[in-house]
């Protein structure tokens, strides 16, 4: 593979379209832009995570899903394209149910915290929401991957479990959310 990637810049932006990976130009702020660029600040809000000092086993997963971020950011940008599957998804149970296994049963839902790693485990939880919203408003006017869609409703999950393992690994606590 040549250098992809040689020159950052080419002006073709400057009229506010982007080019898909299919090679049709859209607006920058078309539905699906805004999908697959907020999977893009997902995968950025990842790193975040995996550059604080957590547990090798938990960047493990982390770098995968990073890279199952990339494939869902790919097929998002080429119409019709697939690579998230039913499979991608099954791994994320997998994981949730490994790694849910140690922890205390909630009665009550926690404050997002519990320590640096477990916070910015949070907030991408939060952004990983924000772009299931996204692929499902683009998924009501195109035709998307519901395997996609699947993949971040489950990967919200995890990383709502992975907060809870970093909490404890930065012996953090646990806020329960008061009703009153």
């Amino acid at each position: 593979m040549g250098n992809r990637l040689s020159k950052i810049y080419t002006r073709t932006g400057d009229d506010g379209s982007t080019g898909l990976g299919n090679g049709d130009r859209v607006r920058k702020d078309d539905l699906r832009v805004e999908a697959f660029g907020t999977v893009d600040e997902l995968n950025s809000m990842i790193g975040v995570v995996l550059s604080q000092p957590i547990p090798k086993e938990i960047a493990t997963v982390l770098t995968e899903v990073q890279h199952d971020l990339f494939n869902l950011g790919g097929e998002l940008c080429i119409p019709g394209h697939q690579m998230i599957t039913a499979e991608t998804t099954a791994g994320l149970e997998a994981y949730i149910d490994r790694f849910n296994a140690d922890l205390p049963p909630l009665k009550e839902f926690i404050l997002p915290g519990g320590g640096e790693a477990a916070a910015h485990c949070h907030v991408a939880r939060a952004v990983c929401r924000r772009a299931e919203r996204r692929v499902l408003s683009l998924a009501a006017a195109e035709k998307v991957n519901s395997d996609g869609l699947n993949f971040l409703n489950r990967l919200s999950d995890l990383l709502f479990v992975l907060a809870r393992c970093l909490s404890r690994h930065e012996q953090g606590s646990e806020v329960l959310w008061s009703r009153d």
